[in-house]
């Protein structure tokens, strides 16, 4: 492990940890843009549509809660693996970055939708009413009642959701995506370099802790309640 801070560590893997750690990154991004333009219209079609909502639909709520559940219960690896074809037919590749983003963005997509979901209960219902008593579309409440009036609750979901997805990027080195997981896989485990291993560990946790600190204070900075 000491070598770790010997200057032929960093000489022999010093580029690979930047690519990774970049490569990483890249991962996490793109899915999780992808899996918000699906999971946050999902998770506000989930929120509106149960039986107090503004737009109560009991069918199309259990349908789209029985399909959120299945998404939620598959393991990433599985998913991954399952889906390959499909992943090919979308990117035109199984492996690498493109090879991961697929099957990120179709495991993340119901995470997310449940954290929305979780979000929008949280606003004032009273808040919710006045604007229905002042004439307001559910459009307009969607975009001017209940999604404000989350901000703080959505931004610490999406800390969780982008943490989430990062370590699923770690997994899906597993299967050759790249990235950090990658690394630890190839160098950490097969080729037994225990001080690659640790080091890719302590990157992932410095990323972990750098999302959770910025998505904390955000939240912190626009919560009207605690001003």
């Amino acid at each position: 492990m000491t070598e770790v801070f010997t200057s032929g560590f960093w000489a022999q893997y010093g580029s690979l940890l930047i690519q990774g750690t970049q490569d990483t990154l890249v991962m996490t991004v793109i899915s999780t843009v992808f899996a918000y333009v699906l999971g946050l219209p999902l998770g506000v079609l989930l929120s509106i549509t149960q039986p107090h909502g503004i737009c109560p639909h009991k069918w199309l709520n259990r349908i789209l809660g029985w399909i959120i559940n299945v998404g939620r219960s598959l393991p990433f690896i599985i998913l991954m693996v399952a889906i390959m074809d499909f992943t090919k037919l979308i990117v035109g590749t199984k492996i690498g970055i493109r090879g991961a983003i697929v099957p990120l963005v179709i495991s993340a997509a119901p995470f997310i939708a449940r954290m929305v979901e979780t979000s929008l209960a949280e606003v004032d219902a009273g808040v919710v009413e006045a604007a229905q008593a002042m004439g307001a579309s559910p459009l307009q409440i969607i975009w001017k009642v209940y999604l404000p009036e989350a901000k703080p609750s959505l931004l610490l979901g999406g800390s969780i959701s982008i943490i989430t997805i990062l370590a699923y990027t770690a997994i899906a080195g597993a299967v050759g995506a790249g990235g950090l997981g990658d690394l630890a896989i190839r160098y950490g485990y097969q080729r037994r370099t225990p001080s690659m291993m640790l080091v890719t560990v302590i990157l992932i946790i410095i990323l972990v802790q750098v999302i959770q600190s910025v998505f904390s204070w955000l939240s912190a900075k626009i919560d009207k309640r605690l001003k």
